[in-house]
């Protein structure tokens, strides 16, 4: 639970509408009233402490000519492990999780195109072994801000 305003107020801020900017932490701090130092500090801490996770841009695959597809696998649990190492080595993958179901490993993919993916899909499969991995392109994306006031 975090406890101090300074780091509720970071967070509030750093959600959306990140500064596209030089020095975005500088205009964040005067925003916020602290120094550039101190609110890299700030924002380190929270990332050690797992309270941040990533700080990144979101972009609409489609909107920049990308394609996007969802993956669900079947991986024997002897093989999770080099199973989404391999899938993570890959630049496209934006996330990655394992569920209790009996596709275990769901992963979604960018690629600059359908067969991209394709042959992406087909190297994980010939390198891991893993021949169930199911691609669900999107045919519509929805997006909704997740911003969570603190």
């Amino acid at each position: 639970m975090i406890e101090d305003q300074t780091s509720k107020n970071i967070l509030n801020r750093i959600q959306a509408d990140f500064p596209i900017h030089p020095r975005p932490y500088k205009v964040l701090a005067e925003e916020l009233g602290l120094s550039e130092d101190q609110l890299i500090s700030e924002i380190e801490l929270m990332k050690q402490e797992m309270i941040i996770r990533r700080i990144g841009g979101n972009f609409s695959p489609d909107r920049l000519g990308f394609y996007s597809t969802l993956c669900a696998a079947r991986v024997p649990p002897d093989k999770i492990e080099s199973f989404t190492a391999t899938v993570n080595s890959f630049s496209g993958v934006t996330h990655n999780y394992q569920r209790d179901h009996q596709y275990n490993i769901w992963f979604t993919f960018i690629a600059p195109s359908v067969q991209k993916i394709k042959e992406s899909l087909e190297t994980i499969s010939q390198t891991t072994g893993v021949t169930e991995i199911l691609n669900l392109p999107a045919t519509h994306v929805f997006k909704i801000a997740a911003n969570f006031k603190v």
